[in-house]
């Protein structure tokens, strides 16, 4: 899959719609601590017209929630600490976050986010918390701010956060039992030589986590869009992964990733015995296959019966 082919948007806004907490508390964990879960609103898609260069601009992600009290004077206190009226007006009101997914490096992209919160706040007359998340590969320091001023008076500061994925370690990450850092491993900073070693630690971190199997299935196809491996580099997996002491969980693991990748590409998904039955063929443990298809084990005894289960297919 090309990457101009990719739908970045959808495969963001479903991750973030899912991971909203866990994206929160891996990027900006002091933030994430002054947010009161409880309220928690995904608002529906927002479309702006005439923006830069007059263009129609679509906001795919934007969050209502509110902030906790005891946080919410800290954070609001330490950005306003000499205008009181400001962090007493925060104070048990709701809040919109945008989250502004970014593939590719845009001059005018800190104008658009100004635009974006210009909009939002005409819209919902609610404080805006603006995130950039940008997976593009260019190394160099994305701006944070826009705005305008005259010698005699500073008119527009305006200032956003920035996650930039390529900037990462994603050695830092593979530690934390965490689903978002899973599936961004694929876009951290690592060198071709360390591909191979990045999709055995996202396996060991999904075995690690425990999904259940529709969010184990989203972090999967997000993770192999942006980090597909080469025949040659499976191959090399398959022997990292011989190497483990999760030999049989990692495998399991990698074959369900390449299923869930081809299932999406032909656009039909089988049915969890077919599903069992080539696991079973594959000379998997039956009380794994079970836990992983969710089938009684009688009915996967009955499979193991069958003729297509004497052969490796």
């Amino acid at each position: 899959m090309g990457a101009d082919t990719i739908d970045h948007d959808r495969l963001y806004k479903e991750l973030l719609q899912t991971f909203f907490k866990e994206f929160m508390d891996l990027f900006f964990p002091k933030v994430s601590a002054a947010i009161d879960y409880t309220h928690l609103k995904f608002l529906s898609e927002e479309v702006f017209s005439g923006l830069v260069g007059g263009t129609t601009e679509r906001v795919d992600l934007v969050v209502e929630t509110k902030l906790l009290e005891d946080g919410e004077e800290r954070e609001v206190g330490q950005v306003h600490k000499n205008k009181p009226n400001i962090r007493s007006k925060l104070n048990k009101t709701l809040i919109i976050i945008h989250l502004e997914p970014q593939s590719y490096h845009e001059s005018d992209f800190p104008e658009r986010m100004f635009l974006y919160s210009s909009k939002l706040y005409e819209k919902y007359r609610r404080p805006i918390l603006p995130i950039a998340i940008f997976s593009h590969a260019r190394r160099a320091e994305e701006p944070i701010t826009f705005g305008w001023g005259f010698p005699f008076l500073q008119v527009v500061w305006f200032r956003y956060y920035v996650v930039q994925l390529r900037k990462k370690n994603w050695r830092q990450f593979v530690r934390k039992n965490n689903p978002v850092a899973a599936a961004l491993l694929s876009s951290m900073g690592y060198n071709k030589k360390e591909r191979v070693t990045v999709k055995l630690e996202f396996l060991r971190m999904m075995i690690r986590l425990r999904l259940d199997p529709a969010r184990m299935k989203l972090l999967t196809i997000f993770f192999e869009t942006y980090m597909p491996l080469t025949e040659t580099e499976n191959e090399q997996l398959v022997k990292k992964i011989e190497q483990t002491e999760l030999k049989e969980e990692a495998m399991v693991m990698e074959w369900l990733t390449s299923w869930e990748k081809k299932g999406l590409e032909q656009g039909r998904q089988e049915s969890k015995e077919e599903i069992a039955t080539k696991m079973l063929a594959k000379g998997l443990d039956p009380a794994i296959v079970e836990e992983l298809t969710g089938l009684p084990a009688g009915r996967i005894r009955e499979l193991s019966l069958r003729p297509e289960v004497d052969k490796v297919t």
